[in-house]
This record gives structure tokens, sequence and C-alpha cells, in this order.
């Protein structure tokens, strides 16, 4: 046993959306960013009924970039810049809010019949003070165009920044790592490395520890800085490395409006109410409505 390698350990809060259920590990009050994550959600993994699917209606962000992930099923992308994209596992979706922007998740039309599967990560990184204004943009970038390390039953997948030797093509706005390690089953060692000021370790699923302590699934942990650590297994995983350099000040949260100030926020909310976002042009029919006490709220 060492000592005690975690700042914190966050645990989650589940939310079941009818058929499958969502994990948030951030934003936490224990801890708002790890780097520049503000928003860290684990989606399933679950198989859907029949003639079902997801249906995440029209909804706006402002100030943020959307980092979408999977590793089971697919979803369709729309939004107000008049982009379509399906989303498969391995492949990354890039949405920067900026300014503003709507967009629709729906479960492909061709997959509903038998039932779609769903699994994956979603997290919203927000956007340097510079930045938070810019004009939205999209970008899917495929799993073949995804960097990954191979090595005996280990996969690593270099999501976003640069890690060992690797470094992925989707765009960064600030000092970004973001990594998915799976190993497969039997005993196995990954280490961490201490470059990056803030790393947070997410495991998704299996069997794992770091110095004897032993990871829970569906548990963030937000590392020491400057300590190595290595994640071992006796069964195999799968986990997600997150983090990079501080953000510049504070961030605030409001259902799907990230900002550094509560004005801006407030005034999201209102231009939202008063239909001054543009809808999806091919997914306009309905959206969805700002509630009056959101499931994410502002920390601090």
């Amino acid at each position: 046993m060492t000592d005690d390698p975690f700042l914190h350990t966050l645990l989650p809060t589940s939310h079941d959306l009818g058929g499958f259920k969502v994990h948030r590990t951030l934003p936490h009050r224990e801890r708002t960013m790890i780097g520049p994550f503000i928003f860290f959600d684990q989606m399933g993994p679950a198989r859907l009924a029949p003639g079902g699917g997801i249906d995440v209606r029209p909804h706006p962000h402002i100030n943020l970039a959307t980092v979408t992930y999977l590793f089971a099923g697919a979803i369709d992308h729309r939004d107000s810049l008049g982009t379509f994209a399906t989303i498969e596992p391995g492949a990354v979706n890039l949405m920067t809010a900026g300014k503003g922007i709507t967009h629709s998740e729906r479960s492909p039309a061709a997959l509903r019949p038998d039932g779609p599967t769903l699994a994956g990560i979603q997290t919203w990184l927000a956007l340097p003070t510079a930045r938070e204004e810019m004009d939205a943009t999209f970008e899917h970038v495929a799993a073949s165009d995804i960097p990954a390390i191979y090595d005996d039953r280990i996969e690593a997948r270099v999501i976003m920044g640069s890690l060992w030797g690797e470094t992925s093509p989707v765009t960064r706005h600030s000092p970004t790592i973001y990594a998915h390690v799976r190993i497969g089953r039997g005993s196995a060692s990954f280490p961490i490395g201490a470059e990056a000021d803030e790393r947070g370790i997410y495991l998704v699923g299996g069997d794992a520890n770091i110095g004897g302590l032993p990871l829970l699934p569906q548990t963030m942990y937000v590392l020491k800085p400057g300590v190595e650590v290595t994640v071992r297994t006796e069964e195999g995983c799968d986990f997600m490395l997150c983090g990079g350099a501080p953000l510049d000040g504070p961030r605030h949260v409001f259902w799907n409006f990230v900002s550094s100030r509560r004005d801006r926020i407030n005034q999201a909310k209102e231009d939202w109410k008063a239909g001054r976002f543009a809808l999806p042009p091919d997914d306009h029919d309905e959206f969805i409505p700002l509630p009056e006490i959101p499931k994410t709220v502002s920390y601090p």
C-alpha cells in the first residue's frame, strides 16, 4: 500500500433517463473542473427497447466545447450550423459552442427496429475567456484518425492533446489531455505520467487499482499534482484519463450554459426563452424548454 495519490474522489450522481442511466461526476461540489473539463457523463451501457432510441431534442449551448466519444452504438448529430454527422465507436465529435449553437442527438433510424445499444462518454470543456464568444464550429474525427498505442493486451487512444508520443488531430482550445485506455483480461499495468497540471482517472468498468487502492466504476479520481501513478488490473478494465492546465478563472454552469460571467448565462436563458437561438434546419419542429431547476447547477 502506498500513500493516497488522490486529491479528491468524486462519486457520481446517477439519473435514469428511461431505458438507460447517465452517471455524472463533473461538475461536483468538491471539484468544479479538472483542467478545462467541467462536465463528465457516462452514458449506459444499455440496450434500448426495440423500436426505441434516444431522442435528445434541440437545445442550446454557449461558451463551451462538447466532446462525444462512444464505446458502443451510434448517434446522429444535427446542429444549427447545418451539420449532420453520425458518430460511431472510437470516433470523436467536437462541437464548439462559442457565442451560441443548438443541436440534437438521436439514435439513427436504421438501428431502432432491433433496439439500439448505447455506451459512451460525453464531456464539456470550458473555453478560455478569450475564446468564449468565438464563432461556433463542429468537427468530426473518424476512429481511424485517432492515434492509438498498442502493447500486448493494452490499447491507449489519444482523444485530445499529446500523450505517449502521439498527438490527436482533434482541436483543443487550451492545454488538454484526454485518452481512453482499454486493458484486456489478465494481470497488467499502465503508468500515468505527471506532465499535466491537473489529471483525473475515471474507471468506466472492470477491475483496477492504484497503489493497492481499488478504483470504483463510475467514479472520478483527481490525482495530486506531480505524482506519477500506475493503474494495475487483474481482470482487465476500461478507464479514461482527462485533464490539462487550469483554466483562467472559475466558471458558472446553469443547465447547458457555461460562462465566466453570470450575466452572460442570464442573457442566454432569456435568448432561449425568447426564441433567439436558431434551431437545426433539419430538426426544428421541437425543442427542450428552459428548466426552472436544472440538474446541472451553478458552482460556485
